[in-house]
Parts: structure tokens; C-alpha cells; sequence
């Protein structure tokens, strides 16, 4: 592509004057207002934890997980209001936030910002996961007030060098697209918004040397002009809002690929390890081999190319999403296949991404349908039998999601059919045997037409069929040949942006720009409207522009059209990405005539018409939250005890727990038992409320611990977001659902026609005649589903068509539109009001002896079990009593939380249903009406009573009791409104644990129990009548048994001694000779023997 010549002409003179002279006539003030706010810009990069404050580039998005890093600071916090046993984690990334404006210094605006009150507020987006079966589908955002930090650089001022402000930057399961809005409070000098897209790149690892590194392949830091100049340009293919990562091949004869992760806000070129291989042969014909990447497509975890007529993919490491299945090099699929062509698939189905192959050779007419599911998967799809052909060639192929459609533009040739130059083009769709066919000599025109590609928008079932003509269709059948594209041209891609734009480029490199609903194209490059706007560009001497250029690709962002482009600025050539200012471009466009009069000796411009524009606005428009979905949380930093203001690495870690923390609450309130308060942050705060005024007392006199003061108030959930005169990003309807607004039109002097259009089929109306405008659903298209799964996607277009003199003019406002099962509503067990009205029935209620805050349990024998249930809102807070029906059913159970276990289908019916013959019911109910088969009881908020049975053939029947405590049984409940409650499209389903205490045993265990305990009791009876009675004798037995071990005893002392005593006699008679020879004589007879008690 090149620019405009650098000779101006007189017309581009003249309106460089005109508009010169319209910013001289206005008012200074407002030129000065105007001037800094489209001059100034924010910058935001990613610095890791450990590297704050640091002047650094921006760090890459490699690790996912929090990290125990701010443990240390919070014990500190001795006397604030978190809870010390809790445990706050950190994320591994803060977001660096500064702003510049155009001529001055960016150190130098920062520190005036700041001291003029300038914070900056950053809303963080997290993109849905694709697979909703694994994950919970939410919208959730989380808004932050930046905190100003002065940086460690060395600095010779006293207070402050150079500043920015940091936020963390959160990470959340299931999430790897991010996106980043900052905006500013107020304050300071004006800085428009701006969204920056911080998303997770799976395919980076660290090094040994602690350095990033790429794990498809090496970076190249050398990238040489050939790359590009010269380079055709080429579509860049991804999943639309779900691939966190872009990759862009056809570099020249090298293996190469631009990665992205910022959506070309930054970028790299990647040589890729792949093998390289050339299969030519018989079956495989290609007339040379280049190392050239095709064709590169990216899903949310996977990467594709097709180098020649092979097909790798590549799975990246994503922690979030919790996929341990990730590749360590390139693998290769479809290794018997020729494969020509990969055809994208923008958009996931059933949780799933997808993938086309088209094949050749061999098997010329088949293509291979890619499932993504953390492995790469093909099966492959054939075209009908029934084509009496010998030769089909499939041209592309596009799968619609939703439908389950799979159409593809198929060219054949054979007996009976046009000849190779002219062949026969069929648009078939796989789910039937309908085809269109294309014979390239349709009545629209004499060329003939060659067919080359399909395009589907799925919000507004708007089809196109390109090649060198342009037809669109609405139904697939009716077609209308757009005659503004010139025959002559050829369209190599088409770029949609599924909001009503499409831009069109061609083998020539022209772009074409396309509304949809209408019939007239536009010529945006080459244009006169081009040349125009490329001069402004160049006299404001932008670094977007350059003398010599070269498309790379050109891709929707956010519903606006951007290029990446080469640029040659003699030795500093460089890839930029720029936006195409399309409403700038198709206004140069239509006014080109200029109107002059002579005053005096001079010209001036006239104007025709002082009001030539025409403004759409919006009014009377609801509060955003109760349709876009969106969640949201509110986290300021805490408060600093510095006079300063700055910041330190503690605070920011106490900032870092605090939103960790928050998001964990978040996380956490998904559970079946609904809390007293119905708002995450509730149990954060409960037991600390109280002391809110003593802890402010202690910041207000610069007392708190650690130097920082945590405000509860700063960390709470937004119900209430006001509408900002603007159509939401997207528009959930439940059944029956509607969305007023009101269009006010202001115009002078034209005429103008304003229509709506629905896609879809028939699904949705829009009453345009009546104040405000009504889109409503008609409750004809869904069935039910669960919240978040499987909406059906269309969309409400409001077209505005107005006529200035012979020119006409096209605008439009499309809304995509969801219908089916909104996300952010759940169905919950009220425990609160259960216990409440239990005890009022049955006038007393008995906990289990060891009590459980989050699982009461509730006694068996009371008459009858009264649940009920809570519909919560997570989106706008709502919360009430579930007034519809349902069906209950006992889906598992077990004697305790570990043993419980899923019954299978039979057993669900045996145990729950009241035509089980079999004595295996649990339950029963006072209610008499039933499912249409009879299966199940409907029960509702009025009919809730709940009798329990444990019949004989039941689970819970005749528990052994654990100890001398009653049996207790754990029933696990599933509760649904699917099929019996027509009001809403969710099918709200809830699954809980019930304690149930007290069950009775049975009759036969019972008696065992009694005869047992009978028993024992009458044998103690016995045991101690006998012990009574037989008393008296044991002890006079013991007596007699003691007195004869005590004469035993005293005996053998007497026979002791007196053998002693003699002795003693012998020895002394030896010793004192006849001195001592005294006669003496002992008589022993039996009748002087020792008696029992009677003294010696």
C-alpha cells in the first residue's frame, strides 16, 4: 500500500483551510478542552511483583498462579478488620499506569496529574471461558483506583522524581482474555478512556537463565523488510473475544509467525520448531516446497498453521484453565492427508472451539471437522453419496455454531456439468441435501463468476459468497448481487465484525467497506476521502505514516478497523498498528465539492446548509447491569498514613491481598446454602462492622498498624451502574423479556427513514412506532438450559437512512442479543427461612449434637420437612422466594460426608417415585400432582411438605447407630424446574447436601436391640439378687479361709522360733563351759498349743 503523493493538490489545500478555519472560529476554550483531550493518552504495562517502581519496559504475562507474597505485611495488621487466620494471597503482576500528551514530558505530567488530584480508575473485563462445563459462565469485572507510587530510581528532589500509579493485576480461574479499561476520576487534565487487551501468552516459559522464552520456537530480534515490502497481505484468523493469543504467518519462505498477546500493541516473530517436511507425491501434488506458514488460526489454548499441505497444532500451558494437557513441541494431525486449506470457526459451540480442514489429493472432496477440547481432535466429513460426480472439490467451508450447520461451497465436474473453465459452484448445507447452485452465468451479470469464499455473520444469519462478485443472502436461498464491487476486482478476504461492519480487501490490496443491512459499498483505499485524511495525518506529522508502506492485515477491534502495516522510514522500518478511521473517511468521501464566494478580493467558503449533520441519540435507557450481565466489584487501595500520599511495597501488598481476597469471596459464594445477606463480601465484614468507628479512630490519629488504614466500604459489590447513553455491548432477554429505550433523531433539512431488523427467526420484536422502543422476546425459540449455556445469538439492528440533495446516507446501531438462560442467576436453599418455619411448625427444632453453621441438620420425626428456596441474582442483587415449580428427587446419599455416594437412573426412580412398587422410597409428599408420566412430584412454595419414609428396600433404612447416637443419613438432593415451570428459560438446577438425624430403626432390629438390652438387664438383676443372698457366707467363708492361712502362718513362725531358740541354747552352753550348765526342761504337749485370739 502506498500513501498519497507529497504534492498536495488545490482541493486538499482548500480543505485543510476549511477545516483550519472552522477551529479558528471556535472558542478558544473549547479549542484548548479539545486539544488535550484528543493529545493526551494513557500508557499501561505489566511489571512483576518484585520489579515496582522499577522504570522498566513491560514484563510478558508468564505466570498464573497467586503467589505467597504478601503474608508477611498482613500479620503485621494486628489491629485492622481482616480475619489473621484467613490466608491473603498475591498476584504475580501489577498494572503500571502513566499518561502522555503529545509535545511534552511524560515524568513532568505524571507529578502534575497527581497533584492536581488525578487518579486513575481501571475497570478489568474477564472474558468467559469457552468450555461452560467445566467453568461457571459470568460476567465479571472488577473496578480499581490506581495508587500513586514514587519510584526507586535515585532522585536528588526531596519529595518525588519520577511517579506512577500501580494497581494489581488480578487473575482468575477459567479466564486467560482480560481486558483493561482506564479511565480517569475526574480530576487533572482531560484524558479520553482507552482499553488496553493484557492477555495470558500459554506459549512462554522461563529459561534456565531466568529468561522468557517461547516454546513454539526461538524469537527473531532481526526483522528484515523482506518480511513485508512487497508481501501480500493476509486475514488474520482467531476466535472471536476467546483467543488470548494472535498468530499471523506468511513471511516469505520462512517458518515464521507474529505472536501477539496485546492484540499488536506489542508483538514478536517466532521461527517455529516444526519439522518441515514436504509430502509431494502421487496423491499430494504441489509444484515446489516453501517454508511459508499458510494458514494460522488460534483458539482459546490452541494454535494451528498449515505449512505446504501439513497440519500442526500446538497446546499452550494454561494454569487458569486448569488444562494439564499442553504440547512440548509441535504435533502433527492428519498425516495421511493432503490438506489445502484451513477454514476458521470464529465463534465456540456446546464448549468447545472448532476447526475446517479441507483436504486434496487422494481424497479431493472431503474435509476434517477439529474439535478443541485440551486435545486437538478431527473427525472427518465426506460429501454426500448421492453427488453423481467424479470430481468435487470443496472451496470453503463454514460451520455455524447453534445450528449445528455445516455449509460449504463445493465446485464439481463430470458428465453432464460445465467444463473445467467454467465449473459448477454448489452452496450446500451438511445437516441437509439443499444446495444452491452456481452455474457462473447468472442472470446478475454477464462475467463470469467465480466463486471463492463464504462468509457468515451467526448474529443477523446474514451470508455472503465472495470471489469476484458480492452476493448476500439472509436465508441462504434469496440472494442479492451487490453491483458496487467492480467486476474487474477480485476479493482475496473478507474482514466482518459481527456488529454491522464488514471490510472487504481485494488481490489489488484496495479496501471496500460494507454496511451490512444495506446494498451500497464503499471504496475506502484508494480514495479521495483517503488522500485527504493521510495529508492531515502527515501536517500533524504522525509516526503512523510513511512514504512507503505495506499492509500486513486488517482486523476489527472492538468494532473498529485496524491495519497493521509496514512502514519504511529509510533505516527504521518498523510494524505499526493504526486505526482506520472509517466515519472520517466515508465523510471526506461524500463531501467533495466545496463551495466558494468571492468577498472582496478574496474567496471564502460557503455553506449550503449550517447544520449538515445529523445526530442519533438515546435516551430513557435502563440500568445496564440487569442485561449486559455484568458483574462487578469495587477495591480502592487502603488508606496511606503518609502526608505524601505515595505508596509503599507494603501497602501495595496489603492492595494485592485485599483484591485476591475479594475475588476469592467471590468464588466461595457459589454453594448451595444461601447466607442470611445475599452479597459475596457480607461474611468478609460481619463480625468486624462493629468496630468500623474504632479503627477509624485509630487511622484518624495515624495510629494503625503497618501505616495503612483498610476502609470496608472500599470492597464491595456494584448493584446499581447507571446507563451511560449508550446501547449495552450485548443484551441477555430471558423468556418473555424485554429492553426499552428511546431514539430521539435531530436533522435539518433532510428527509430520513429509520426501520429496525431482527435476526434470527422470528424470535424477536421490536415495536419502533411506540415511546420508548421495545425489543421483547416472543418465547418461541428456546426451550431451557442452564444459566449461561447455550444462548442463541442474534441481534436487533436500527437503520437510519437519510437523503442530502442526490446523495444518500447509511447508518445503523446493532446490539447483539441473547436468548435463553441469562448468566448471574442461581437457584439457592433458603436454610434461613427453612429453620425459621420449621420451628414454627412443629413448634421445636433439634440440632445435631456436633453443630455445623454451614449444614443444620433436621430431625426425622418431625411431621413433615419444609424446604425452600431463594432465586438469587449475583448481577443486581435481587433475591426472593422461588415461586415456581419444581421436582425434587434424591439422587445420592451415605451415613456421612465421606461415604456418600450417586445412585444411577434406577435407583433415582425407585427411591423418588411414587409408582415404585418395590418398598424403596425415602420420601413422600401430601401433593397429588405429578410429571405427565407420572414419575415424579411437581411441588412448589405452597406444596413443599416433605414426609420421610426409608422404606425396607431404601438406603436409609435400619442404620446401625454410630455409639449410643441416633443414625443420621447424609441425602443428596437434586432440585429442577426443568419441564414443569414454563415462566423462564433457566432450567435451575440445584444439587445440596441434607443432614438428616434421628432415623428410626427397624422393627427388626429394634427387637433385637430390646431382647438384647433385656437380657442384660434381668442377668444383672439376677447377678445381684444371687450376690445379695450369697453375701453373707462368702464373707464368713473369707473369714474361716483367713484364719486358717492366719494359723498357717503363725504356726510355722512358732516352729521357727523354736528351733531358733534352741540352737542359740546349744551354742551358749559351748561357749560359758560349766559356769553356765543351769538344767532346764521344756514339756510341749498338743494341749498347750495357740488358739486364735487368745493372748500367749
Amino acid at each position: 500500500m502506498s500513501p498519497a503523493s507529497p504534492v498536495w493538490l488545490r482541493v486538499r489545500v482548500l480543505w485543510v483551510l476549511w477545516a483550519l478555519l472552522a477551529v479558528l472560529l471556535g472558542p478558544w476554550r473549547l479549542w484548548a478542552v479539545i486539544y488535550d483531550f484528543h493529545e493526551c493518552t494513557w500508557h499501561v504495562v505489566l511489571n512483576e511483583f518484585q520489579r515496582v517502581g522499577e522504570n522498566l519496559e513491560s514484563d510478558q504475562f508468564v505466570h498464573q498462579e497467586p503467589v505467597d507474597t504478601v503474608r508477611g505485611v498482613f500479620n503485621m495488621l494486628v489491629d485492622s478488620p481482616i480475619n489473621q487466620r484467613e490466608r491473603y494471597l498475591g498476584f504475580p503482576y501489577y498494572l503500571k499506569i502513566n499518561y502522555s500528551c503529545h509535545g511534552q514530558h511524560s515524568e513532568d505530567l505524571v507529578r502534575s496529574g497527581h497533584l492536581m488530584g488525578l487518579k486513575p480508575l481501571v475497570l478489568v473485563t474477564f472474558q468467559a471461558p469457552v468450555n461452560f462445563y467445566r467453568w461457571k459462565i459470568e460476567q465479571l469485572q472488577i473496578q480499581m483506583e490506581a495508587a500513586p507510587f514514587r519510584s526507586k530510581e535515585p532522585c536528588m528532589a526531596m519529595e518525588v522524581c519520577v511517579m506512577s500509579w500501580y494497581t494489581p493485576m488480578p487473575i482468575k480461574n477459567g479466564s486467560v482474555v482480560m481486558r483493561v479499561d482506564v479511565s480517569s476520576n475526574g480530576l487533572g487534565p482531560i484524558i479520553p478512556s482507552k482499553r488496553f487487551h493484557v492477555n495470558i501468552n500459554g506459549f512462554l516459559k522461563m529459561g534456565a537463565d531466568n529468561r522468557i522464552q517461547f516454546t513454539v520456537g526461538d524469537e527473531l530480534f532481526d526483522i528484515k523488510p523482506r518480511y513485508f515490502v512487497n508481501v501480500s497481505s493476509r486475514p488474520l484468523w482467531y476466535n472471536v473475544d476467546q483467543s488470548p493469543v494472535l498468530i499471523l504467518g506468511g513471511i516469505p519462505n520462512e517458518k515464521a509467525l507474529l505472536m501477539t498477546s496485546t492484540n499488536f500493541r506489542e508483538f514478536s516473530l517466532v521461527e517455529l520448531s516444526i519439522d518441515s517436511c514436504w509430502v509431494g507425491s502421487f496423491y499430494c501434488p504441489q509444484a515446489d516446497f516453501s517454508a511459508t506458514i499458510y494458514d494460522a488460526i488460534s483458539t482459546e489454548s490452541t494454535l494451528f498453521i498449515r505449512q505446504n499441505q501439513l497440519v500442526y497444532y500446538y497446546t499452550g500451558t494454561y494454569a487458569t484453565l486448569y488444562d494439564s494437557s499442553h504440547s512440548s513441541k509441535w504435533v502433527r494431525v492428519l498425516a495421511s492427508e493432503c490438506i489445502k486449506r484451513l477454514c476458521p470457526v470464529y465463534f465456540s459451540s456446546n464448549g468447545s472451539d472448532h476447526v475446517i480442514a479441507l483436504t486434496t489429493g487422494k481424497h479431493e472432496g472431503y474435509l476434517h471437522f477439529g474439535t478443541i477440547t485440551g486435545k486437538a481432535g478431527a473427525a472427518p466429513v465426506g460429501p454426500s453419496p448421492l453427488l453423481p460426480v467424479d470430481r468435487c472439490s470443496i472451496t470453503w467451508a463454514i460451520f455455524i455454531p447453534g445450528q449445528n450447520t455445516l455449509m460449504m461451497l463445493v465446485e464439481i465436474q463430470g458428465p453432464g456439468y460445465p467444463t473445467p473453465c467454467c465449473p459448477l459452484s454448489l452452496l450446500c448445507s451438511a445437516r441437509g441435501l439443499e444446495f444452491l447452485m452456481i452455474l457462473g452465468t447468472e442472470s446478475y451479470t454477464n462475467t463470469p463468476m467465480v466463486p471463492k469464499g463464504l462468509s457468515f455473520n451467526l448474529y443477523n444469519n446474514l451470508l455472503f459468497i465472495w470471489g469476484n462478485f458480492l452476493l448476500q443472502s439472509y436465508n441462504a436461498e434469496n440472494f442479492i448481487y451487490l453491483a458496487d464491487f467492480p467486476k474487474e476486482s477480485s476479493i482475496k478476504y473478507m474482514v466482518n465484525s459481527f456488529r454491522g461492519d464488514v471490510a472487504i480487501v481485494t488481490e489489488t490490496e484496495e479496501i471496500w467497506y460494507l454496511l451490512e443491512g444495506t446494498y451500497h459499498l464503499y471504496r475506502i483505499f484508494p480514495s479521495h476521502g483517503w488522500d485527504i485524511h493521510v495529508s492531515l495525518q502527515v501536517m500533524k506529522q504522525s509516526s503512523l505514516y510513511a512514504s512507503k508502506e505495506t499492509m500486513v492485515t486488517l482486523f476489527y477491534e472492538e468494532n473498529k478497523l485496524y491495519q497493521l502495516v509496514y512502514l519504511t522510514h529509510g533505516k527504521q522500518d518498523h510494524l505499526v498498528k493504526r486505526l482506520v478511521p472509517m466515519e472520517k473517511l466515508l465523510m471526506y468521501e461524500q463531501h467533495k465539492q466545496i463551495h466558494t464566494v468571492q468577498d472582496g478580493s478574496h474567496p471564502t467558503l460557503s455553506f449550503s446548509n449550517l447544520c449538515p449533520f445529523e445526530v442519533m441519540r438515546l435516551g430513557n435507557l435502563p440500568n445496564p447491569q440487569a442485561y449486559t450481565r455484568q458483574e462487578r466489584y469495587l477495591a480502592r487501595p487502603p488508606m496511606v498514613l503518609n502526608p505524601s500520599g505515595f505508596h509503599s511495597e507494603n501497602s501495595l501488598a496489603v492492595y494485592q491481598g485485599l483484591v485476591y481476597y475479594l475475588l476469592r469471596l467471590h468464588s466461595k459464594y457459589h454453594k448451595p446454602y444461601a447466607d442470611p445477606v445475599h452479597d459475596p463480601t457480607w461474611r468478609w465484614w460481619k463480625n468486624k462492622k462493629q468496630d468500623e468507628d474504632y479503627y477509624f479512630y485509630l487511622a484518624s490519629n495515624w495510629l494503625s498498624t503497618g501505616g495503612v488504614h483498610i476502609d470496608m466500604d472500599s470492597y464491595e459489590k456494584i448493584y446499581d451502574l447507571k446507563p451511560d447513553y449508550r446501547l449495552p455491548e450485548r443484551i441477555f432477554l430471558d423468556k418473555g423479556g424485554e429492553y426499552h429505550f428511546s431514539i430521539f433523531l435531530t436533522a435539518r433539512g433532510h428527509s430520513f427513514e429509520m426501520g429496525t431488523d431482527v435476526g434470527g427467526e422470528g424470535c424477536l420484536s421490536v415495536l419502533l412506532r411506540e415511546v420508548p422502543v421495545t425489543l421483547r422476546d416472543k418465547s418461541l425459540c428456546y426451550d431451557q438450559g442452564i444459566s449461561g449455556h447455550h444462548l442463541m445469538k442474534t441481534s436487533m439492528m436500527v437503520k437510519v437512512r437519510s437523503k442530502i440533495g442526490r446523495e444518500r446516507g447509511d447508518g445503523n446501531l446493532m446490539v447483539p442479543v441473547f436468548m435463553g438462560p441469562p448468566p448471574g442467576k442461581r437457584l439457592a436453599f433458603d436454610i434461613t427461612y427453612t429453620l425459621k418455619y420449621m420451628r414454627q411448625q412443629n413448634k421445636h427444632y433439634f440440632d445435631c449434637m456436633h453443630e455445623d453453621s454451614e449444614m443444620p441438620c433436621f430431625l426425622y420425626r418431625d411431621s413433615l420437612f419444609y424446604p425452600f428456596f431463594l432465586i438469587q441474582d449475583l448481577v443486581t442483587g435481587d433475591s426472593g422466594s422461588f415461586k415456581g415449580s419444581y421436582v425434587l428427587k434424591v439422587v445420592g446419599g451415605g451415613p456421612s460426608l465421606d461415604s456418600v455416594v450417586d445412585y444411577n437412573e434406577e435407583e433415582v426412580y425407585r427411591y423418588n417415585s411414587p409408582l415404585d412398587k418395590t418398598g424403596s422410597r425415602i420420601w413422600t409428599t401430601k401433593t397429588s400432582e405429578t410429571t405427565h408420566d407420572m414419575a415424579f412430584y411437581i411441588m412448589s412454595y405452597e406444596r413443599s411438605g416433605i414426609e420421610w419414609l426409608c422404606l425396607e428396600n431404601s438406603p436409609c433404612y435400619d442404620m446401625t447407630p454410630q455409639g449410643i447416637i441416633a443414625p443420621e443419613f447424609f441425602f443428596k438432593v437434586l432440585v429442577s424446574n426443568r419441564g414443569v415451570d414454563n415462566s423462564t428459560y433457566c432450567n435451575y438446577q440445584l444439587i445440596f447436601l441434607l443432614h438428616i438425624h434421628g432415623l428410626p430403626l427397624s422393627a427388626k432390629r429394634a427387637l433385637f436391640i430390646v431382647i438384647v438390652s433385656a437380657s442384660v438387664l434381668v442377668g444383672m438383676v439376677i447377678l445381684y439378687i444371687l450376690f445379695c443372698l450369697l453375701w453373707p457366707y462368702v464373707v464368713n467363708a473369707c473369714n474361716h479361709l483367713r484364719w486358717r492361712i492366719n494359723n498357717i502362718i503363725a504356726s510355722e513362725s512358732y516352729y521357727t522360733y523354736a528351733t531358733s531358740s534352741r540352737a542359740f541354747s546349744v551354742s551358749s552352753q559351748s561357749s560359758f563351759g560349766p559356769l553356765s550348765q543351769v538344767p532346764s526342761t521344756v514339756t510341749a504337749s498338743p494341749a498347750h498349743r495357740l488358739e486364735p485370739g487368745k493372748p500367749y
